[in-house]
């Protein structure tokens, strides 16, 4: 394998469109096979930070800021980062001449074990550490990376024939990509990066991607409930499983009154009691018959994913339980980056709720979260781009006590005033965190910080 990359790369000129994490990892994986790298990023020097510094270590040419995409036609291949418009004319130009590249498609094609991978618009880190740590109390050698953060490029020459591979893949990596993995699981589908991929029907056509390489020996794995992936399940080409929260399938899981039941034509095991299950929530229960679904097809034992359902606590910034503090207990949901998911986390509570939300636009719409927080939230503490318009959406319909506030410092000490013994402090944001964050983990880490201030000294209300 390591000879064929060499041979493919050995003195190729290659062009790097985009310095975010799993670029620079490329970037390493192709100087070593021998390619002559132009690494580009819109950004400035500045903005890279820390990763201009390692970039500079590695010896690469350096292109930066508005001439970023100049002279791509003296290069011989041209790899893009997921999150860059394919539609911009240097681009398209690019790709007539010859296709474009990606971390993830040069995965595909020299990855030598089997890739599992998870998709959907949300849900979709916790069912693929879920489905991780499945195949590892199985006993499988076990990769986990992709859109997770981790990519695994870098690992290509630890992976065995034998080992088990699962990726996190979101629609940027699946929009051009032309191989599917072995087995997928497609969680849910709503309106998410409306403002990248410009409609519904574009971003529900990069999911498809997902399943529409596979072959007859592949599988997939449908949520039965979301309309728009149980009519996948007639195009795929190889195995379809289905998991349900509301209905009854004959090969998949499901729940089954206060059981997690999985089934295989038409014979039912129990797997766990719903109240043995770790994780909070309708829609953690939903990703854990996901994860033992795929799991499962790929190897696993039931009794493995029962133990991981017993232990498994879930994935940072993901309904993390922060502190307590003057009988209140604060919430981590950072991951909520479009307001599908903050109805996810908000019907997980039965305590009264302040809610801190708002964002970078992602062009969604907002009515429905504003239906939701008239009949679950206590109090609405504001921020962001999108303070004013979910502030509209929620005053639509009635009145109700919320405020706008500049920044997550001053939404912390807002929803500190507002609550009371019992009650819980949600920051679910429903947008994503560019407005003020270089990502939704930062904004987590920072929310983390701030409550842990409260805790660490004593605080008059």
């Amino acid at each position: 394998m390591q000879a064929r990359i060499k041979e493919e790369w050995q003195g190729k000129k290659v062009a790097v469109i985009g310095l975010g994490i799993s670029n620079i990892a490329l970037i390493k994986f192709l100087k070593a096979a021998g390619a002559q790298i132009s690494a580009r990023d819109q950004k400035g020097a500045a903005q890279l930070g820390e990763r201009l510094q390692e970039l500079q270590g590695l010896g690469v040419e350096l292109i930066l800021g508005p001439e970023y995409l100049a002279g791509l036609e003296e290069y011989d291949a041209v790899v893009v980062s997921p999150g860059v418009p394919k539609n911009i004319p240097q681009l398209r130009e690019a790709a007539q001449r010859k296709p474009l590249e990606s971390e993830i498609g040069l995965f595909f094609r020299y990855c030598p074990a089997p890739i599992y991978g998870i998709t959907g618009s949300s849900g979709k880190t916790t069912t693929t550490t879920l489905v991780g740590e499945i195949l590892r109390a199985a006993g499988f050698h076990t990769f986990v990376g992709g859109n997770i953060g981790n990519p695994l490029i870098a690992e290509l020459p630890r992976l065995e024939p034998g080992d088990k591979v699962v990726l996190e893949l979101s629609s940027f990596q699946l929009e051009d990509l032309k191989a599917s993995p072995r087995g997928a699981v497609l969680t849910n589908i709503a309106e998410n990066h409306l403002d990248v991929h410009g409609s519904m029907e574009s971003y529900i056509d990069a999911k498809k991607n997902i399943y529409r390489h596979q072959g007859p020996e592949d599988f997939l794995v449908l949520n039965y409930d979301d309309p728009t992936t149980r009519a996948m399940g007639k195009e795929a080409p190889g195995k379809v499983f289905y998991f349900s929260m509301e209905n009854k399938v004959r090969d998949g899981a499901y729940l089954r009154g206060q059981d997690l039941v999985y089934v295989r034509e038409g014979e039912e095991t129990v797997v766990l009691r719903r109240e043995a299950l770790k994780l909070r929530g309708a829609h953690n229960a939903a990703n854990f018959l996901a994860a033992t679904v795929l799991s499962v097809a790929a190897g696993a034992t039931l009794q493995a994913a029962a133990e991981v359902g017993r232990s498994f606590q879930g994935v940072p910034h993901r309904l993390e339980f922060v502190a307590e503090h003057a009988g209140v207990r604060y919430y981590n949901d950072s991951i909520a980056t479009t307001p599908q998911r903050t109805l996810a986390a908000l019907n997980s509570f039965a305590e009264p709720i302040i809610l801190i939300a708002g964002g970078y636009d992602k062009k969604l719409s907002f009515a429905p979260l504003a239906e939701a927080v008239h009949k679950r939230v206590k109090h609405l503490v504001l921020l962001g781009a999108t303070a004013q318009q979910i502030r509209q959406a929620v005053q639509a319909l009635g009145d109700f006590p919320l405020q706008v506030v500049e920044n997550l410092e001053q939404a912390v000490a807002a929803a500190r005033e507002a609550a009371e013994p019992g009650d819980c402090v949600l920051l679910s944001p429903a947008c994503a965190s560019y407005d003020q964050y270089a990502d939704f983990t930062e904004r987590g880490a920072h929310f983390r910080r701030l409550v842990h201030q409260l805790t660490d000294r004593k605080v008059e209300k």
